[in-house]
């Protein structure tokens, strides 16, 4: 099978990570309702954190609703998607030390890192809305933080609800297009 048939391949059997990108709507809605909480701020990213426990069921159970396959045993290509999904992790290390050090911009970092990890995936499913949604998410984020208090940060969270929605409604068209030349 050659590169561009499997990545054809595993972009119309995955439906274009879908139930992932729905996952992190789901995430990305509880941490608003979090960040809307009269909570301190360092409270707000711990239990931000916590709620990221619940996008790989999640992302699952949606995937097995949507009857898209993630698990990709017989393309080569397969096991990449949770080798750049697990990438972000790297990033961490940002994530904790605003925290600790500064609680008020975690969620900017959190958010920032979530947007741009999803640029490799433009190449994977040969889906030109990751790459443009990536760098756009990472801006508009960075941009909406610039010019925030603290007391309006549930605006991050907000945001990327609404950025996941367009990624969401673009990676669809582009799964559609490609599911109706296969068939």
């Amino acid at each position: 099978m050659e590169l561009s048939e499997m990545r054809n391949k595993l972009s119309v059997s995955g439906k274009n990570g879908i139930g992932f990108l729905l996952s992190a709507v789901v995430i990305w809605s509880i941490i608003t309702v979090i960040f809307l909480q009269p909570i301190e701020t360092y409270q707000k990213n711990i239990f931000m954190l916590f709620s990221t426990g619940l996008m790989f069921p999640l992302s699952i159970g949606i995937s097995t609703l949507l009857k898209a396959d993630w698990k990709f045993k017989d393309i080569p290509l397969g096991n990449l998607g949770m080798y750049l999904n697990v990438a972000q992790i790297i990033y961490f290390p940002i994530l904790i030390w605003a925290i600790v050090k500064n609680p008020e911009v975690a969620v900017i970092f959190f958010a920032i890192i979530v947007g741009a990890h999803f640029f490799p995936y433009g190449w994977l499913y040969d889906a030109k809305a990751y790459y443009i949604m990536a760098p756009l998410i990472s801006v508009i984020i960075m941009t909406v933080g610039l010019y925030l208090v603290e007391a309006k940060l549930w605006l991050i969270p907000l945001c990327m609800v609404v950025l996941f929605l367009i990624l969401i409604l673009l990676v669809y068209i582009d799964y559609k297009k490609k599911f109706n030349h296969a068939h």
